[in-house]
């Protein structure tokens, strides 16, 4: 009979140091284009057999949500075109919009929830939500729910 895995989640600061360093070199890894791991383990300060040991076990909380759906909380600049640029962002991406609902903006800020598939995403849901905050009138964003 197989045995179903269980899932914790754990303060980082209570984590062994290699365990952090394997997700520093998946995050190099989704983020610089064409970077090795040799080139991202060396980079980090571990060994490639500790990253290859780990790397399928050790992801952020809301990783797990990768080619499911989540849910964003996003904060933007009542401006022309703002939401527009969040969703060609999204799509430029990969990424799916399931469901739009935005509240009436109040002291210039529109409150956005956003559902979306991420199967499509061309980098990780950490590194994709690192890079929204970069978009043009995005305030703030975070992720609600995955599912």
């Amino acid at each position: 009979m197989k045995e179903k895995s269980r899932f914790y989640v754990i303060n980082e600061k209570v984590l062994p140091e290699v365990f952090l360093k394997v997700m520093e070199v998946k995050q190099l890894l989704e983020t610089v284009p064409g970077m090795s791991v040799q080139q991202a383990t060396e980079q980090i300060g571990i060994s490639r057999s500790s990253f290859y040991k780990y790397k399928d076990a050790i992801f952020p909380f809301y990783e797990k949500g990768k080619g499911q759906a989540i849910t964003l909380l996003i904060r933007l600049k009542d401006e022309s075109g703002r939401l527009s640029s969040v969703l060609n962002y999204i799509a430029g991406l990969g990424g799916n919009i399931l469901t739009i609902n935005q509240m009436i903006p109040m002291n210039g800020i529109a409150i956005i929830n956003i559902c979306m598939q991420t199967s499509g995403l061309i980098m990780g849901v950490e590194a994709f939500l690192k890079e929204l905050l970069q978009v043009e009138g995005v305030q703030d964003a975070k992720i609600l729910a995955t599912e």
